[in-house]
């Protein structure tokens, strides 16, 4: 078994106290030794989660068994942590990644002193950008899209009625009103070569649908299609933002370029991640 995406942190403390311990009567280390047989690195506190999340003895021998049949522990909590949040995630819908905290910190950064900014999500998934941004930002008039009817029921139960959430491709779901009005787009569109999809954590490649992590032959399929009609939903002066690898950047700079859009590609060790953002003349 692979890593989890993230070891999400705990919402409550003494969830897996020793009085809920023995409560289901079951002894944590046993479950602790079950999750390390498995393969599970952090195997004490994915105990601890598991536990915290169960409300009976069949159902913590449920989710254990889940986890250790390689299930990510994203989907058997039910839940990510992002950006000090809970997101929901439904199976088969894409666990939002630690790394992308990047692209919310810079993309946050360019709004500051904007009212009410206009923001599109695309590609959003479970909704954890959109989410994060309306909890940092506020007052934002915030619209997220996705192909994937699993992930927009995910995206609109986090949004609530923070945002609204579009079914299909790209930009073809936003309303037209939209267009020349948007201060900020973020996109995490897949950027996984094709070929290198076989080489990912197990939990990803066969839990997460692949439409999700495909970006084609050279990962950069939908950052073209984004950059290339970026510049008719923005302002003048305001910014695309997306996240890409290290490797990548420099021709997502230049795919972001070649839309016309001013280009700035930003590094942090913290994170482990690489965002560039592309600004509208």
């Amino acid at each position: 078994m692979s890593l989890p995406h993230e070891i999400p942190k705990r919402a409550a403390p003494g969830a897996n106290s020793s009085d809920q311990w023995a409560l289901f009567g079951v002894s944590r280390n046993r479950i602790v030794r079950l999750l390390r047989e498995a393969g599970c690195v952090f195997a004490d506190e994915e105990a601890g989660l598991l536990g915290g999340a169960a409300t009976s003895v069949a159902e913590l021998d449920l989710l254990v068994s889940r986890r250790c049949a390689g299930e990510p522990l994203e989907y058997v909590l039910g839940w990510a942590a992002f950006c000090g949040l809970r997101v929901r995630v439904s199976p088969g819908v894409f666990v939002p990644r630690r790394r992308t905290e990047f692209l919310v910190d810079r993309a946050a950064a360019l709004a500051v002193g904007v009212e009410h900014p206009v923001v599109v999500d695309l590609c959003c998934g479970s909704g954890a950008i959109g989410r994060a941004l309306a909890e940092r930002l506020g007052g934002v008039e915030l619209c997220a899209t996705d192909i994937d009817p699993v992930a927009v029921r995910c995206a609109r139960g986090n949004l609530g009625e923070r945002g609204r959430v579009f079914e299909g491709d790209l930009y073809a779901p936003l309303p037209s009103a939209l267009r020349g009005r948007v201060d900020l787009l973020t996109a995490n569109a897949p950027y996984v070569p094709t070929a290198s999809i076989a080489t990912m954590p197990r939990e990803a490649r066969l839990h997460e649908a692949r439409a999700t992590l495909d970006g084609g032959d050279d990962g950069l399929d939908l950052q073209r299609r984004i950059a290339v009609e970026a510049s008719a939903w923005l302002k003048p002066g305001a910014h695309l933002v997306m996240e890409t690898s290290g490797r990548q950047a420099d021709h997502t700079a230049e795919i972001l370029a070649r839309a016309g859009l001013a280009p700035v590609t930003e590094h942090s060790a913290g994170w482990d991640a690489t965002v560039v953002t592309g600004t509208r003349g």
